[in-house]
C-alpha cells in the first residue's frame, strides 16, 4: 500500500476549521443525544468498512503485524465506542442532588451535564489510532466539537485519517489538522475549551504552558518509566513471561511498556534465564522484532543508549537501521544513575537491577511518579507495602498493562506522567462542565427569611447552630478504635444477613 504525503494544512485553514466549529458548538447541534449517537455509530462504521486500509497503513508506519493492530487499536477502539453508546443516556442525564432521600425528591438541585465546547485531541504516534479515537470517543459523547491532531511520524496512518473522518463523521463539528510542529503551535495560539494531549513530558509542558494563555484547561497523558518489581515470592517463569510481552508489543514503544526491572537477589538468576527463554520463544528464530522503530532517529537514540550503558548485555544488542528493527535486549548489572535509567526507554531494551523489593520502591519514589507498576508477588504484605511506599498512574500486580484495558476503570498519570482521566466515563467527564442548578420553590423563600437584614438573634434559626458529632480530647488511637469497631459490626451483619438467607432456602425451598 502507498499513500502520498497528505498535505499539511495552512494557518488560515487551521483558523477557518477552529471558527466552523465554535459556530457549531454555539448552535446547540452536539447537544442533542441522537446526534452523539448517529457519530459514534458512524465511527464504528468506518473502521468496520476500512479495516484492511487503516491496517496496511500501520504496517507501513510501523510494520506492526494486522494481529498487534487488531488486538491493540482496534479492538480498544471498537470496545470503547460500545461501551459509550451504552452508557450516554445515564452519564448525560441530569443527576439529583440532595443527601437524603426526601431532599432528592424534592427536586430542588441538580447537575446538569454540559458539553465543555470545542476541543483539540493530540494524539501520538505509537498507537495511531488508539490514541486519537479514544479521546475523541470521549469528547463526542460528552457533546463536544473537537478537532483531532494526528502525529506526523506515521504519514500513512495520519492520511488516512484525514480522508476517512469527513467522510463519516459530521465535517461542520469534527475536523482533522494534518502537520508538524508549526502546525501544533498554530492550533495553540487558538482558544480550546480542552485539550487532550498525548505524547513527551517535554512537549507536554509545552502544551501546558499553551494552555494557561488562555486558562484552557488539559488532560495530559504522558509517558513515566515504568517499573516491574519482581519479589521473591513471584511466579517468576510468569514474570518473565510477561516483562519479555512488554517489550515486544509494538516493540516497547509503548508508554506503559516495563521500562526496566527489579529483582529480588534470591530469584534473580532464575529470572534472567526464563526472560531470556521466554525472548527466543517470542522471536520463533528471528533476530529481530517485527515491529519496528518508528524512524531512524529514535533507532539512533537506542542503539546510542546500548551503547552508552554501564552495564552489560546478556543478549541482543544490535539492529537492521535499514528496516529500523531492533533485538529485543537485556542488560544487567548497572546502577541507577545509568543511562538506560535517565528517561523512558520507549524500546525493546530491558534493564534488569538486582534488589529487594524494599530497595526496588525506594528507587522508584526518587525517580518521580511512574505511569504504571507492575508487582509480582504471592504475598500480600509484600503486596500492600510497596502501594503504600510508592505512587503511580495505576498498577498491575501479576501482570502488565491489564489495569489499562479495564472497562470503567479510570487511566491516567499523576505527578510527571501526567494529569487528567480518561476511559468509560471518566473521559466523559473530562469533557464536561458539572453545572448545578437550583430551583427555589415559594415556600423555600419562608424558611430563609434570616438571611435578610437586620439581623437579630431570634430570627437565628436552629439549623445554623450545629454541633459535633464527636467528643473533645479524641486521640488518633480512638479513631483506630472506632474504624474497628465499625468493621466488626459490618462483619456481624454480613454474618447476620447470610445466615438469615441460609435458613429461608432450607425452610421454605
Amino acid at each position: 500500500m502507498f499513500i502520498a504525503k497528505v498535505q499539511y494544512d495552512t494557518a488560515e485553514e487551521i483558523q477557518d476549521l477552529h471558527s466552523s466549529l465554535v459556530t457549531t458548538f454555539q448552535s446547540g447541534k452536539t447537544k442533542d443525544l441522537a446526534w452523539r449517537k448517529w457519530q459514534l455509530k458512524q465511527l464504528w462504521w468506518m473502521l468496520e468498512d476500512n479495516e484492511q486500509e487503516f491496517m496496511a497503513a500501520m504496517k507501513e508506519d510501523l510494520n506492526r503485524s494486522n494481529i498487534e493492530s487488531m488486538i491493540t487499536d482496534f479492538a480498544g477502539a471498537r470496545k470503547d465506542i460500545l461501551y459509550h453508546l451504552e452508557h450516554v443516556d445515564k452519564w448525560a442525564a441530569d443527576e439529583r442532588l440532595g443527601d437524603t432521600f426526601l431532599a432528592k425528591q424534592l427536586r430542588l438541585a441538580r447537575i446538569r451535564k454540559e458539553p465543555l465546547g470545542v476541543v483539540l485531541i493530540i494524539g501520538a504516534w505509537n498507537f495511531p489510532l488508539l490514541l486519537v479515537l479514544q479521546p475523541l470517543i470521549a469528547a463526542i459523547t460528552a457533546g463536544c466539537c473537537a478537532i483531532i491532531k494526528p502525529s506526523e511520524l506515521i504519514p500513512s496512518s495520519q492520511a488516512l485519517l484525514k480522508r476517512l473522518i469527513p467522510k463519516y463523521l459530521d465535517q461542520s463539528a469534527i475536523g482533522v489538522v494534518c502537520g508538524g510542529v508549526a502546525e501544533t503551535t498554530s492550533l495553540l495560539e487558538l482558544q480550546f475549551n480542552h485539550i487532550f494531549f498525548t505524547g513527551s513530558a517535554t512537549v507536554g509542558r509545552i502544551v501546558s504552558a499553551a494552555a494557561a494563555k488562555h486558562l484552557t484547561p488539559v488532560t495530559l497523558e504522558l509517558g513515566g518509566q515504568c517499573p516491574a518489581i519482581i519479589c521473591k515470592s513471584a511466579d517468576i517463569d510468569r514474570a518473565a513471561k510477561c516483562v519479555a510481552f512488554s517489550k515486544f508489543l509494538n516493540a516497547g514503544q509503548i508508554c506503559l511498556s516495563v521500562n526496566h526491572v527489579f529483582v529480588d537477589p534470591s530469584v534473580y538468576d532464575k529470572f534472567t534465564e526464563r526472560l531470556q527463554y521466554w525472548i527466543q520463544t517470542f522471536l520463533n528464530g528471528q533476530s529481530t522484532i517485527d515491529t519496528a522503530i518508528v524512524n531512524q532517529s529514535h533507532f539512533h537514540r537506542l542503539s546510542s543508549l546500548i551503547r552508552n550503558t554501564g552495564g552489560s548485555i546478556l543478549c541482543g544488542g544490535s539492529g537492521d537501521l535499514e528496516t529500523r528493527r531492533m533485538e529485543p535486549t537485556v542488560v544487567f548489572g548497572l546502577d541507577m544513575n545509568d543511562v538506560l535509567l535517565k528517561d523512558e526507554i520507549f524500546g525493546p531494551i530491558c534493564p534488569v537491577i538486582k534488589a529487594d523489593f524494599r530497595s526496588a520502591y525506594t528507587a522508584t519514589k526518587q525517580k518521580g511518579h511512574p505511569l504504571a507498576m507492575y508487582i509480582f508477588s504471592k504475598d500480600r504484605r509484600e503486596i500492600h507495602e510497596i502501594l503504600d511506599n510508592t505512587n503511580s498512574g495505576g498498577v498491575t500486580v501479576n501482570d502488565v498493562i491489564l489495569h489499562a484495558g479495564f472497562s470503567g476503570a479510570p487511566f491516567g498519570g499523576v505527578g510527571s506522567s501526567g494529569f487528567g482521566y480518561y476511559h468509560g466515563r471518566y473521559g466523559f467527564n473530562s469533557f464536561t462542565h458539572l453545572r448545578t442548578v437550583m430551583n427555589s420553590p415559594s415556600w423555600l423563600e419562608r424558611a430563609l427569611t434570616f438571611r435578610y437584614p437586620p439581623f437579630t438573634a431570634t430570627k437565628t434559626p436552629k439549623s445554623l447552630k450545629l454541633k459535633a458529632n464527636f467528643k473533645r480530647g479524641e486521640s488518633i488511637q480512638d479513631q483506630r478504635r472506632t474504624l474497628s469497631s465499625i468493621t466488626r459490626k459490618g462483619l456481624h451483619v454480613a454474618i447476620a444477613v447470610a445466615v438469615s438467607g441460609t435458613l429461608y432456602y432450607y425452610l421454605y425451598n
